[in-house]
């Protein structure tokens, strides 16, 4: 049961750490960009000079100022999500997490073997360190947040990995090199210093659905996707309940986050305890 339970521990980790970072590279090209959308029916706009046309450009910023208006903005979050996992071995054991945020402060997470409904594991990150408790073990890891730079080998911080529980995008540049239109769809693609991007927008309400990602430098192949599903609204804020994720570089990983619960901006305690009997590293 043990062996379970500890193997139940690294998908969550994988997810949280390492998954967050190669989810925030983005698109393989212009070319692959302009390729993604079938030519019917479809508005196309290079941006190559941004004193050439006016209304393409005021059209760009409209698609992107509303892709920012719809990033959740919130005092505090907290949530039970279902975590399932698929790498090359196969289908990972599920976790169950709770995850509580104070915006800018501090993530504490709490993940469950769900098989046996045991805690295997806390996680509490403020924006100078990483600790991790592995219950299992009794082991605790304390790092700086630099940590997660060192893992993910990308420039990743405590606001990136917020992003990410809280359903926000990833290293969304303003600087948008390319973008489609069609009946039901807006495409932007953005690229910054690092990644490039490219996302879907639901024109019936604005919202991102899906992007992908890739990093600058060719050498490295690591992509991305993301799919954002099942909205729901509460207090006027909308949050996909349900994503799947898909990252591949040498190996291919997919991970499912389903929701269960969810609240934005309600009264949160934060305690974060390690016991004296267990062991650093």
């Amino acid at each position: 049961m043990l062996l379970i339970i500890k193997k139940a521990i690294q998908p969550f980790l994988f997810v949280l750490i390492l998954l967050a970072a190669l989810s925030a590279t983005s698109c393989k090209s212009t070319k692959k960009i302009q390729a993604a959308v079938a030519k019917k029916d479809t508005v196309s706009v290079k941006i190559t000079n941004t004193t050439s046309d006016r209304d393409s450009i005021l059209m760009v910023k409209k698609a992107l100022a509303n892709v920012h208006s719809k990033e959740n903005d919130f005092k505090t979050f907290s949530a039970k999500v279902k975590v399932q996992y698929q790498d090359s071995k196969g289908k990972q054991p599920n976790i169950t997490a709770y995850i509580r945020i104070i915006k800018d402060s501090l993530i504490w997470i709490s993940g469950f073997a769900t098989v046996f409904n045991i805690e295997a594991f806390r996680i509490f990150i403020n924006k100078d360190s990483v600790f991790v408790v592995d219950k299992i073990n009794k082991q605790v890891q304390y790092r700086s947040i630099g940590y997660l730079t060192e893992v993910t080998a990308i420039p990743f911080d405590f606001k990136t990995l917020q992003s990410l529980l809280v359903g926000n995008p990833l290293f969304l540049e303003d600087s948008v090199v390319s973008y489609k239109e069609t009946e039901s769809k807006i495409l932007l693609a953005t690229i910054g210093k690092y990644f490039k991007h490219l996302l879907t927008i639901d024109k019936s309400n604005g919202f991102l659905i899906h992007s992908k990602l890739d990093d600058v430098d060719v050498n490295r192949n690591r992509t991305a996707d993301i799919t954002y599903n099942n909205f729901e609204n509460a207090n006027n804020i909308n949050f996909a309940t349900y994503r799947e994720i898909t990252v591949s570089e040498k190996n291919k990983l997919d991970i499912q986050l389903d929701f269960k619960q969810w609240e934005f901006n309600k009264e949160l305690t934060i305690n974060f305890n390690i016991p004296k009997n267990y062991k650093r590293n």
